[in-house]
This record gives structure tokens, sequence and C-alpha cells, in this order.
């Protein structure tokens, strides 16, 4: 299939065939794992297909961008050794110290760390709004000096829903870019850009790859002057995906639909146990009617994803014995693999938030929603819940 074809085609048909076609000279049907540093010029400067050094490009990692800028309905794609070299790259591109940041008041801790402990001292400043509130992310903007009003939808753990369109035109009548880490929902779930962002990044190590058996990160833009500057970046600071990681990443993006559809499954059966639960104070799920965000996640999402939060009746305690009693549910960081993980945030992914304003409820749970048995999972978390 040719790379226009497959840019026109369905999801999962360009999560499969975009990006790459088979080898001309073997018919390899997936992108080799090109463990190249270096490759022969022929010639002074006449390099063959644009590679001269895989800090610049490699072949795999080529492969990868160019299915992740599809699945997004972008242009350009750029793989990154983590989300958060991801988010670095573009915070470095796009802004100069001087210039404020708007981020979510909810923000996944190691975003916040990236902006109150590195970004902070390079001199670039930031404020924290709900992204459910346009207004208040409008409060937030400092004429002339914000940039980059950074969202996530759904946020990380509180699961808050932004209205990218609407928060794009508020961004843009700032003079600024609507940056949206997009991890939550996967590119399967949500297409940030066809909304109106201008950068959409993932930590791939998420949902995309798919597998916990690999980080990473993206960016994928329209904009062709962004992607010159994000190019540049990414050449320049070097924390680019190897050719090992770019092919598991890309191996688990070929399955994202299918995986997305069960997690999908999985998550709204729990949801529906926990809901109504005399041991369960809150559940935290899109999907919920009662979510304040519903009617926004309905209209910009295909479906809802598979993270759930939930507070527990009894305090931090009680949530802790919760996580550490599950055992279908292994107890762990990260999210978006194929088995089923739970963590107390406060004590975990969100503890450098600890004592500030983002800081999470203690009797807050997440869970990453995996691809298992459902029955299994649903019996899991009522062992757990005593």
């Amino acid at each position: 299939m040719t790379q226009e074809r497959a840019n026109k085609a369905g999801f999962e048909t360009r999560a499969i065939h975009a990006g790459y076609e088979p080898d001309a000279m073997t018919g390899a049907v997936n992108p080799p794992i090109y463990a190249s540093s270096t490759y022969k010029q022929d010639g002074v400067g006449g390099l063959r297909g644009g590679y001269e050094y895989s800090r610049s490009a490699n072949p795999t990692r080529t492969a990868l961008e160019g299915a992740l800028a599809a699945v997004e309905d972008g242009e350009k794609g750029f793989a990154f050794a983590s989300g958060l070299a991801a988010e670095d790259a573009v915070i470095r591109a796009l802004t100069r110290p001087g210039d404020h940041v708007v981020i979510p008041d909810d923000a996944y801790g190691g975003t916040f760390r990236l902006f109150d402990k590195v970004a902070k001292v390079w001199g670039l400043d930031h404020s924290p709004a709900p992204v459910a509130d346009v207004a208040a992310v409008t409060a937030a903007i400092e004429p002339g000096r914000t940039k980059l009003v950074w969202v996530e939808t759904p946020t990380n753990p509180m699961l808050t829903i932004g209205d990218i369109e609407a928060l794009a035109t508020v961004a843009h009548d700032a003079g600024a870019l609507l940056v949206v880490d997009n991890t939550f929902a996967s590119p399967y779930l949500q297409q940030p850009l066809t909304l109106g962002a201008d950068v959409v990044l993932h930590s791939t190590t998420k949902y995309v790859g798919g597998h916990s058996d690999v980080v990473g990160g993206a960016v994928v833009v329209r904009d062709l002057e962004l992607a010159d500057k994000i190019g540049f970046h990414q050449n320049a600071m070097g924390a680019v995906a190897g050719p090992f990681d770019a092919f598991l990443t890309h191996r688990g993006l070929k399955t994202l639909g299918v995986r997305m559809d069960r997690h999908c499954d999985n998550a709204e059966k729990i949801v529906e146990f926990l809901d109504g639960d005399p041991r369960i104070a809150e559940v935290i799920y899109p999907g919920l009617a009662a979510h304040p965000g519903h009617e926004v996640a309905a209209r910009q999402m295909k479906r809802f994803g598979g993270m759930i939060s939930f507070r527990v009746v009894g305090g931090l305690d009680r949530a802790l014995a919760v996580c550490e009693r599950a055992e279908v549910f292994t107890l762990g960081e990260s999210l978006g693999g194929v088995e089923s993980l739970i963590e107390h945030p406060g004590r975990m992914t969100h503890a450098s938030v600890a004592g500030t304003d983002l800081e999470v409820p203690d009797d807050l749970i997440r869970l990453s929603v995996g691809i298992e048995s459902v029955e299994d999972l649903v019996a899991d978390l009522d062992r757990a819940l005593g």
C-alpha cells in the first residue's frame, strides 16, 4: 500500500501500514531494526535516503514517526526516548526564558516537576488552571507572555476533561499555541489536531506501546514550521528513540485499536461494579453521566478509555490496603499496558506534587484497566476492597 493511500485509510489500516512499505529487497513486512549508528555516504555529503547518523535519523524510527503522524492525522511525527523527553523538546523549541505557560492544575506529576523544577530555573514561568474551566484558563493567560496552553484530557489522575476546540480558540486568540497530552485517550480515541490543537504529545510507553516493555515519547504536528523547530531540537538535544525501542513501539501501535476497545469494554464493566458500592466514596470516569466532563468527552472522544480513578471510604489507610491486597491488578506505576495496574497516586506517580496546589486526595486509587478477563478483575477488586 502506498503511503498516500495508507494516510487516507481507516485508523487500524493506518496504524498497520502507514510509515513503511515492505522492504524493496526482501519484502519484509515489518520495518527491520537498523542497529547502525552511522551510514555510508555516496561521496562527501551524498546521503542515501537522508541518513547520516542515527541521532539525526534512523530508518526504524522513521517508520514509527510516519505511523504516529498518520494515526494522529498530522503531517510530521517525532519519536523520543521518553514522554518527558518529548515534553522537554516541545518546551525548548517553542518557548524562551521569560515566556509563560498555562498548565493543568492536576497535571501528571512528572510534567509538573519538569515545569516547576527544570523549566522554571531556565526562566519559563507557569500558572496552573483547571482544564475543564475555559474561563479560568483564559484568566490564567498573560497576554504577550503566554506562549503555550498545555492541556491533558483526560488529566492524570483526576480524569478531568478539557474542551479541546474551546481551548484552542482561547489559546489562538491570545497568540499562544495549544499543546495536548493525548496519552490517556490514545490516538484511537481522540485526535486533538483535528479539533484545533497545534501540538499533540504522548508517552508512548503507555497505550501506544501497550505492553509495558518499552519507554518512549512522541510529538505530532500539522504545521511544518513547528515541525522544523521541533525536529531541530530533537536532533540538537538527542533524546531520540533508539531502533529497538522504535521497533517495539511501532509493533504495539499496530494493535492499538483492538486493544483500546477491550480496555474500554473492561473499564465500563468495572465502573458499573464500583458505582454505588458502599465501600466507594466516589467513582471518577468520563463515561459516567454524572462526570462533569461527560458531554465534552462524548463529543471529542470515540469512547471513554481504560483509566478509572476512585476514592474509598476509610481514607488513606484503606486506600493503601486496597492497593496492597489486589492480586490480578499489579501494584505499579505507569499505565496503558495489557496487564491491569493499581496505584496510590499520592504516594506513587504524584508524590512530586505533595504539598502543592496540585496535590491529589490521599484516599484516591487509580486503575489502569488491562485486557484480562473482566470477571477476574471485578472479583479481584471485590476481594481487595474487603
